[in-house]
């Protein structure tokens, strides 16, 4: 049986908790170097190794793939193509409801694999963050301030101590996007879930004026491309990088390899809650010049950015342009991960995307530090990297 929980008493959010960012103007270092012979100008794409050679080469020596790691982007993208055909006009990072001179927009989300290392690590109480942050950061690509959020927790055996501390972290989310948990459902599956696990979903609304929807149709060549920083992988690709971390032989309390001095151990970089935008996303909205926002999820800049953009226009992204967090690179080198790969699966960095016009790129980037100039708008479809 599920438990209902409906907060009857609305009350006012509490203040936003600041996210931990890095201050100042990163320099470019930590680079994705992009394949040779992939000239500037060419569309990179994932790289999957067919792991059926005749045995000459081992598994430890072969690229690993988000496909090899039994995730299967393109199937995903088949799904939803077959979808429009039954439910048209869905797509966008959020759905858009007709209310008045609002639209309602609603996200649902998850946060996938990580729940596996939040069991082995014991971090508990930051993954209802992610849960929140997955959902907001869709609805305020279209300009959509949150309003409410709900969460659906399933366990085969209800462990409350546990439980307690996923929903102290959905709370925190909450607060740090100013809005409300409005209500949940717990479910005690028996036989279902694993001892000791459990899943998580969230559902976040929100509203947006109509003539203040961001929707892209204005987007045009030239535009600037401005990434703000992630804190890491947030809560995508984790089945590929659980893979990387059976192969590296680490444990995830063993100090992450890194280049930056600071001590860090794989499972805290690992767990690092998702970045919540909403906030410092609305504040740049609201000062005009945004086009269009890409929340960068599965499917990493290669899938998500052509997501906000009219027919007929790709993007040009400039790596090397934004600083890697060390993760990603420990990540890549020891999956011996192609960058296609790399720039298919993850952030990289970079969580979020605005599309701005180039009279406000500049005013953007010096308000919102930290940010990076990463890209352009160019003719053609897709991204090309250079």
């Amino acid at each position: 049986m599920g438990a209902d929980r409906l907060l009857h008493l609305v009350r006012a959010p509490a203040a936003a908790a600041p996210s931990a960012r890095t201050s100042g103007h990163p320099q470019p270092q930590n680079r994705v170097h992009l394949p040779q012979p992939a000239a500037a100008g060419m569309r990179c794409v994932a790289v999957s190794c067919s792991g059926s050679g005749s045995g000459s080469s081992s598994a430890d020596e072969e690229g690993m793939t988000y496909k090899g790691a039994g995730v299967d982007i393109d199937a995903g993208t088949e799904l939803v193509r077959r979808i429009r055909k039954m439910a048209p006009g869905i797509g966008g990072f959020g759905g858009l409801y007709p209310h008045g001179d609002e639209y309602l927009v609603a996200g649902t989300d998850g946060v996938g694999t990580k729940l596996k290392l939040a069991f082995d690590t014991g971090i508990h109480d930051t993954i209802g963050i992610d849960l929140v942050a997955m959902s907001v950061n869709d609805i305020v690509t279209s300009g959509a301030k949150p309003m409410f959020f709900l969460d659906y927790f399933a366990t085969s055996r209800l462990d409350v101590d546990l439980a307690e501390k996923v929903i102290k972290g959905i709370v925190d989310g909450c607060q740090q996007s100013n809005c409300v948990l409005l209500g949940g459902e717990t479910a005690e599956m028996p036989d279902f879930y694993k001892e000791g696990e459990y899943d998580l979903s969230g559902f976040a609304v929100g509203a947006v004026k109509k003539d203040k929807v961001i929707d892209g149709k204005n987007i045009v060549e030239g535009d600037v491309l401005i990434g703000l920083p992630s804190s890491g992988v947030h809560s995508n690709g984790f089945s590929l990088a659980r893979r990387v971390l059976d192969r590296s032989g680490l444990s995830l309390t063993d100090p992450l390899p890194r280049n930056d001095g600071v001590a860090t151990t794989v499972g805290e970089a690992l767990m690092a809650p998702t970045v919540i935008y909403v906030n410092q996303v609305l504040e740049i909205i609201s000062k005009g010049g945004v086009k269009g926002l890409a929340h960068i999820t599965g499917g990493g800049f290669t899938d998500n950015i052509p997501r906000v953009f009219p027919k007929g226009l790709g993007a040009k992204i400039v790596t090397g342009s934004w600083k890697v967090p060390p993760v990603f690179e420990w990540l890549q080198q020891v999956g011996k991960i192609e960058d296609a790969e790399m720039l298919r699966t993850f952030n990289m960095g970079v969580g979020m995307v605005l599309v701005v016009s180039k009279d406000a790129a500049d005013r953007i980037l010096e308000e919102s530090s930290p940010a990076y100039r990463i890209g352009e708008v160019i003719q053609g479809e897709g991204v090309h990297y250079a």
